[in-house]
């Protein structure tokens, strides 16, 4: 095979900017086939990923690539997105829609000047391949502020759920707009979504706004569950406006003026169990099996396409992969809030972050959503919703599934509390320090939180100053002011028994090891 390359002079000015088209031919005897790509150049000037522009594809090379202009950088040409069938309705007001995964409406952008008050960095840089320098850009603006979608198709989802434990209907994006996908270096797809963009066909009352409050939330606490190890949805940019929205903060019916703000979030996909419960409430049969199939394609690569048990291996899969993504949340305090079919994703990632909370003093029964009056949402019973979750996505997928097949997916979900409490011990066992397994462990984790839960002690502290007292001072039980949070839990009448089971089960396991660590501290627990 022989590689001839060849410039054509009339691109090279465009160096200086980070690209440059060239054109390949690659010499078959007796064939010769031709493309033009274009090449995006890193800092130092060497390529970095190339488009085929006949093919549409991309490559990539091993370079770090950054682009520094957003006028050098695309969504993707080849969405796979455009499969799914979208309502050929393109009149944005609020509607039942049928038949379709998606609708195509544009953002709305705010009336009043915006402002960028925040980027993340680490996703520009190594989700979408821009510059951090690019965010200062006054196109950047224009693009994350919902104002220049020249060329590209916006989408607004379809998507149904129950809330609260009963069937809303027809829910979908009602203020957030899927504005394309985009393939990095690392040849990682990611779907990029603006919130807070406007009215939408799934708007229903709203009116298509997400105010600076929440929106601040939601970028420093995805941001802040991704660098815990949770998978999550994440945030790349936030803007705020002068633009008037007006909210019940605390729904007592006192309505508050708030200034409106948009969000730039980005995921590997924005499919929920809601996406697939509507189209099996609606009795679309044919189009559940062709977007179980997509997503099956698209995000399970373990799955063969063609297996005819390829539905239930999937929905075996998140089931398991949700019970980690609810064990990972408690070992963090983390609470969700409102924990309905619409905002679980098929990808067991953490999305639509609303009446979130993280708890302080431990209770099981912590609830951060107001709304939440009977507490079905409370910390504590976060795993029985994603039963609960799991079983409406159970019933959705059933009109694939034969009658062999339902009855393995009914006992796959018979197994989930097996599986969280598995992931739960494993993510506390290290909290506490514990290394290699035992019977008893459970009992001990769950011995230290009821004594959390009784001296209202903090949870995130105990379990950090666990890891940094002596074992000295554990086992004289007098422990300093400094280690205040073990200070509440010592004044339990169980503690001293419970430091005594603690420090044999730590010794019991491997003893060199922890003897060693013991003398100076516990150093191996984690907060």
């Amino acid at each position: 095979m022989n590689w001839i390359i060849a410039t054509n002079t009339k691109y090279s000015s465009m160096i200086q900017d980070g690209s440059i088209h060239i054109y390949f031919w690659v010499m078959f005897y007796p064939f010769c086939i031709g493309w033009k790509a274009t090449l995006l150049l890193d800092e130092g000037g060497s390529p970095a990923l190339y488009m085929n522009h006949t093919s549409g594809t991309w490559g990539f090379s091993e370079k770090r690539m950054k682009v520094y202009s957003v006028d050098q950088w695309s969504l993707s040409p080849d969405d796979v997105l455009d499969e799914l069938p979208i309502d050929p309705n393109r009149n944005n007001y609020v509607r039942r829609v049928h038949k379709c995964i998606f609708s195509c409406v544009s953002p709305t952008p705010f009336t009043s000047e915006v402002r960028l008050i925040a980027v993340s960095e680490d996703v520009l840089e190594n989700l979408l391949d821009l510059a951090v320098s690019v965010g200062a850009t006054d196109e950047f603006l224009q693009f994350v502020s919902g104002r220049d979608f020249t060329g590209w198709r916006p989408l607004a989802h379809r998507y149904g759920g129950h809330q609260f434990g009963v069937w809303a209907g027809q829910l979908g994006d009602g203020r957030a707009h899927l504005v394309g996908t985009y393939i990095n270096r690392f040849g990682e797809r990611w779907e990029l979504q603006l919130k807070g963009s406007g009215r939408t066909p799934y708007s229903r009352d709203g009116d298509g706004r997400a105010v600076l409050r929440s929106s601040v939330r939601e970028f420093l606490c995805s941001e802040a569950m991704h660098h815990l190890g949770i998978p999550t949805s994440r945030a790349a940019s936030l803007v705020v406006s002068d633009d008037a929205v007006w909210r019940d903060q605390f729904y007592n019916g006192n309505l508050r003026k708030e200034r409106g703000a948009m969000i730039l979030r980005v995921a590997k996909s924005w499919f929920r169990i809601g996406s697939l419960e509507i189209l099996a409430r609606s009795g679309e049969f044919e189009l559940l099996r062709n977007l179980a199939d997509f997503i099956i394609t698209n995000h399970f690569p373990s799955i063969n396409s063609k297996d005819p048990n390829r539905t239930l291996a999937f929905f075996s899969i998140v089931v398991s992969e949700t019970a980690s993504l609810v064990a990972l949340w408690m070992s963090v305090g983390f609470a969700h809030g409102v924990c309905n079919t619409d905002n679980f994703s098929l990808l067991s990632i953490t999305i639509d972050y609303g009446p979130f909370g993280f708890m302080e003093s431990y209770d099981a029964d912590y609830v951060p959503n107001t709304s939440d009056d009977e507490g079905r949402y409370r910390i504590g019973n976060q795993a029985n919703a994603a039963m609960f979750n799991l079983n409406k996505l159970r019933l959705a997928l059933n009109p694939l599934l034969d009658a062999r097949q339902q009855q393995l997916a009914t006992q796959v979900l018979e197994g989930f509390p097996g599986l969280y409490y598995q992931r739960f011990t494993e993510l506390f066992r290290s909290k506490l320090g514990m290394l290699g397994e035992n019977d008893l462990d459970l009992t001990l984790i769950s011995s230290f939180l009821d004594l959390m839960a009784s001296a209202k002690a903090d949870f995130t502290m105990s379990f950090r100053q666990l890891s940094e007292i002596s074992l000295d001072e554990l086992q004289s039980l007098t422990i300093p002011q400094e280690y205040w949070a073990l200070q509440d839990i010592s004044r339990q009448n169980n503690f001293p028994a419970w430091v005594d089971a603690y420090i044999l089960r730590l010794k019991s396991d491997k003893p060199e090891i922890h003897i060693k660590k013991l003398d100076g501290g516990i150093s191996s627990a984690q907060g």
